[in-house]
């Protein structure tokens, strides 16, 4: 099992508590030994690859049809060993039957129309016995995550999905109950072990402030190059002083998430849902 301590270290700048908890979520699903090979699709810039090879000598492939964001990904994952990146759709990928004991689809089903065929790709490329780690925007997600889409949906069933007030709705086409989740998971052929609900706790308007706001800034890069170390999620090894703002801000959104568990039960209103799941051997 990869040591918690690791894994705070790896996100301890991270603004993100969501995406904190999906981290985590992700490890405990799947404990990466050196003799497995592991698939992440979509890989996006590398986060979870860049994370998985800190921790272990397993072989990682990554693939993404977004070829800009691949191209952004190489630059960091290129000097890194046993580490694949392809551009393949997530209909359609470019991989044998049976080759991974892994697969990790973390935020992804929600953007796609057809999302047990995804799945089912997954469980093509799949070992028997191997392993499914599923992470998807949660139907009943917390008010104050994302406010603006919160009173929206109950006052005119109606969600803005684009922009940078799109909150949890950002270019999504679905966001899911955990019968929904399960139901795609288990038609794709899949066995649930496990099902989890996280982050209820956060700062007011945190998705908002951070993809809305952050996101845009940093990739601008009209921040600091003092904010814009601390905020890279690929650099473990920033530091940044205490009054840096980014490290005030976590510091701040910290406080709201240590209310937080591993699992706050089905019927909480949490950010995220999460699945392991498990291909039958024959």
């Amino acid at each position: 099992m990869v040591d918690p301590e690791t894994i705070e270290f790896m996100t301890r700048n991270e603004a993100d508590m969501a995406f904190k908890r999906r981290v985590r979520t992700v490890f405990d699903f799947i404990n990466p030994s050196d003799e497995m090979r592991i698939l992440d699709l979509p890989c996006g810039r590398g986060f979870y690859l860049n994370m998985f090879r800190h921790v272990s000598e397993c072989e990682l492939v990554g693939a993404d049809l977004d070829w800009n964001v691949l191209k952004t990904a190489k630059k960091v994952l290129d000097p890194l060993p046993k580490i694949h990146l392809n551009q393949a759709s997530i209909y359609a990928m470019p991989y044998p039957p049976d080759c991974f004991d892994a697969v990790i689809l973390s935020e992804v089903l929600e953007h796609i129309d057809d999302d047990v065929r995804a799945l089912e790709e997954a469980f093509r490329v799949m070992k028997p016995g191997g392993l499914l780690a599923v992470t998807v925007p949660n139907a009943n997600y917390p008010f104050f995550w994302d406010p603006i889409n919160k009173v929206l949906e109950g006052l005119f069933n109606w969600h803005i999905k684009r922009g940078p007030l799109a909150g949890l709705w950002a270019n999504h086409v679905r966001l899911y109950t955990p019968s929904q989740l399960r139901s795609a998971v288990e038609k794709a052929g899949f066995q649930i072990e496990e099902e989890r609900s996280l982050t209820h706790h956060c700062f007011p308007f945190i998705h908002n402030l951070i993809y809305g706001l952050g996101k845009p800034l940093l990739e601008s890069k009209m921040l600091p190059e003092s904010m814009r170390s601390v905020a890279d999620r690929h650099d473990f090894q920033a530091t940044g002083g205490i009054l840096n703002p980014v490290k005030l801000g976590v510091t701040l959104f910290n406080a709201f998430d240590r209310g937080n568990t591993a699992d706050e039960g089905p019927d909480r209103a949490t950010v995220n849902l999460a699945i392991r799941g498990r291909k039958p051997h024959a």
